[in-house]
């Protein structure tokens, strides 16, 4: 498996721990979305969030939805992610650019500019749970931190990065997210602190070649850690012409008698995947039929 996902706990269960490795879907939304190098670090980053928060849940069906809305150029990012480490996303703008920030790095929180980040978790209730908090820094790992600690009250240290090659494809893309449960004791709380101030980044870890597991040997050996579960995590969308043709029907009989009149066919492009779907002048009587 070449990406994925590691499930760890340590100091006697006092610490939960999460670290992936997300080159090949990172790289694989950047292909299909056409995305700008930093618009492919934000959007990468969020994707490999998705994926460590999607496999904390636990049922089959359940679905989480990380969104960013902000005032920078790319507008906004949304991706989904399942209990299964399977993940999907885009750019509201993909091709948005900006010269690098002060320390000559892509400036992925120029790119979003103030905002909200919002979470949503359908767990198969009435009503999903949404929990929303303003962006702190516009650079995502941090924003996700601040989410953890006030909407969920669960302290945590969250590490996103997406390193690139000179071409504008995708080196090295990963990250941690690493918490303290309820129980842990004043001990274990300052030495955690005090190893994870010390970090000098994810990405300079992942440019080492340092797997999930490294990492969390890196940021854990010294509290006892215990590797739970592996899990294969990719860039996977579940889109087909069925779901497309539900999405049309529900527009409406008025609008989908407008696009007849038209007399011509229509193409509905998924956010997602980019794929195209087309849809002629007798499939949209069809859907007219099953609307009424």
């Amino acid at each position: 498996m070449t990406d994925y996902i590691v499930r760890a706990s340590a100091a006697n269960s006092q610490i939960r721990a999460f670290a992936s490795t997300t080159r090949e879907l990172v790289e694989y939304a950047r292909k299909i979305h056409e995305t700008s190098p930093v618009v492919t670090a934000a959007l990468g980053r969020l994707l490999t969030a998705g994926g460590m928060m999607g496999i904390m849940m636990k049922g089959d069906k359940d679905l989480l939805t990380l969104q960013i809305k902000g005032s920078g150029p790319v507008q906004g990012l949304t991706v989904t992610a399942d209990s299964k480490g399977l993940v999907k996303g885009y750019a509201f703008e993909p091709k948005a650019m900006l010269p690098a920030n002060d320390k000559g790095k892509l400036d992925v929180a120029g790119i979003i500019g103030p905002g909200i980040l919002t979470v949503i978790r359908d767990l198969g209730l009435r009503e999903p749970y949404v929990g929303q908090t303003h962006l702190v820094s516009g650079e995502i790992a941090e924003d996700i931190t601040y989410y953890y600690a006030t909407s969920e009250q669960v302290p945590s240290a969250v590490a996103l990065g997406v390193l690139m090659n000179k071409d504008n494809t995708v080196k090295r893309a990963g990250g941690f997210i690493i918490q303290l449960m309820p129980f842990a004791e004043e001990e274990v709380i300052n030495q955690l602190e005090e190893k994870i101030n010390t970090l000098n980044g994810i990405t300079a870890l992942l440019d080492q070649d340092m797997t999930p597991e490294m990492i969390l040997e890196y940021i854990l050996g010294d509290f006892g850690l215990d590797i739970l579960e592996k899990t294969a995590t990719s860039f996977e969308c579940n889109c087909s012409k069925e779901r497309v043709e539900k999405a049309i029907i529900s527009i409406g009989h008025k609008d989908i008698q407008e696009m007849i009149d038209d007399n011509e066919p229509i193409e509905v492009n998924c956010h997602f995947c980019s794929k195209h779907y087309q849809f002629t002048v007798e499939e949209l009587n069809e859907i007219i039929k099953k609307s009424r």
